[in-house]
């Protein structure tokens, strides 16, 4: 019988770690709205601005399973707490910059805060969720993004007719801040960490990255980011580019950001009733291929309400692939393999989730460059879809018990990881 272990965190820990997530991503989605504030004032040319969208995402690229060593090591509360802190001081220093270079090096002091609460955020639920709430939790934890894009770019949008960015960005200094209190007081302390937690938790980790399945699980999970990333982080651009005017690109943007959210939430809620996530993503990458090309290939600007009809399309592309990170996530107890570490394969997962965060913007505004505007868009989502379906029909999830889904998987990773600690 598979040993499981009891939450040890309030019924509602999940919402608060749900919100730091969301206090993460804003820290990415205050850019969209202020990159024409950014381009004007710092001189930024449309490669440096996306650059800007997408270096948040390095450190995440560059340190996903270091972020799983040290969660393993000092514990993910602690990390969680710490990504929070890092993510504050990396926004108010971005106030003061005063050219592209500061600004490019406090945006990656945010990237570190951000892949700090990005990889332990996970973990946290599962430690903390009843089993009856984690698809939920997860869904919810998956949509985090899609919840930041909404609130990052409509607040932005109206904030930024009345103050200037460098306002904006110490306020998002202060709401980055703003969840810790909540993560000491309601999330559960770490445990303690033995002499040999470094030397156990080396090994977990490197079963892990021998594992064929994390590495499948993250490149799908990077054909997906690396196209909505650069669909919806040039959204309020390209209404720009097209002549819209005032605050209408930014809340645009933001509703198609919460149609990822909203999509994400649902397809956890359908697969709380028992359907399988592996089988979603296939017909999401498809479905999103689909949306893209009709979004961007038709000249919108031509047809009767051709904007509103653009948008549809575009909401759709994000409301289809809200599945994708809701599936992933739901998945990684059976993506960690055998006395591996959950930690390691969010870390993995989440450092080529941000490789492809980190491309998409730069070679979307390569492509604009190239070809005389947002009209090629289509070739790299199609690309990115294509290849997502490819790399879904070789993905090889552990299987589960009958009877026993990914929320008691992970319970038994969770005992099976502090009882090595304990021994």
């Amino acid at each position: 019988m598979a040993s499981t272990t009891h939450p040890t965190g309030t019924g509602s820990s999940w919402i608060v770690i749900v919100s730091a997530g969301v206090a993460a991503g804003l820290q990415v989605w205050k850019l969209p709205p202020a990159l024409p504030y950014l381009r004007n004032d710092l001189s930024l040319n449309l490669v440096q601005a996306g650059t800007l969208l997408g270096i948040v995402q390095l450190a995440g690229m560059l340190g996903g399973l270091a972020i799983s060593l040290l969660a393993e090591l000092i514990g993910e509360r602690r990390c969680l707490s710490i990504g929070l802190v890092l993510l504050c001081l990396g926004s108010a220093g971005g106030g003061f910059a005063w050219s592209a270079a500061p600004l490019l090096a406090s945006r990656a002091v945010e990237g570190a805060g951000f892949i700090l609460v990005a990889v332990t955020g996970p973990g946290l639920i599962r430690r903390s969720t009843p089993p009856g709430r984690f698809t939920t939790a997860m869904g919810f934890w998956g949509a985090y993004q899609g919840i930041s894009t909404f609130a990052g770019l409509i607040t932005g949008a109206l904030v930024l007719q009345v103050v200037p960015w460098r306002v904006w960005w110490w306020a998002m200094a202060v709401v980055a801040l703003a969840p810790l209190p909540c993560i000491l007081a309601r999330v559960p302390r770490d445990g303690a960490r033995g002499a040999r937690a470094a030397a156990v938790a080396l090994t977990r980790i490197g079963r892990t990255v021998r594992a064929p399945a994390p590495w499948t699980a993250g490149l799908v999970f990077a054909c997906y980011t690396l196209q909505w990333m650069a669909v919806v982080g040039f959204l309020p651009t390209i209404y720009r580019d097209g002549g819209m005017a005032g605050i209408w690109p930014g809340v645009l943007s933001a509703l198609v950001g919460a149609a990822n959210a909203i999509g994400s939430i649902t397809t956890a809620a359908f697969m709380k009733r028992g359907l399988a996530g592996r089988a979603l993503l296939i017909p999401a990458f498809t479905l999103m291929a689909i949306t893209s090309v009709l979004a961007f290939v038709p000249h919108w600007r031509t047809f009767p309400a051709g904007t509103t009809w653009q948008f549809l399309c575009v909401a759709a592309f994000s409301l289809i692939g809200g599945a994708i990170p809701a599936a992933l996530l739901r998945m990684i107890g059976e993506l960690t393999p055998t006395g591996g570490s959950a930690p390691a394969t969010m870390g993995l997962i989440q450092q080529l989730f941000n490789t492809g965060s980190f491309v998409g913007p730069t070679i979307a505004a390569w492509l604009a460059i190239r070809t005389g505007g947002w009209q090629s868009t289509w070739w790299m989502t199609c690309a990115c879809a294509s290849a997502g379906i490819a790399l879904s029909l070789r993905l090889r999830p552990r299987g589960a018990t009958p009877g026993v889904d990914s929320t008691t998987v992970l319970a038994t990773s969770t005992h099976s990881s502090g009882h090595s600690r304990r021994r």
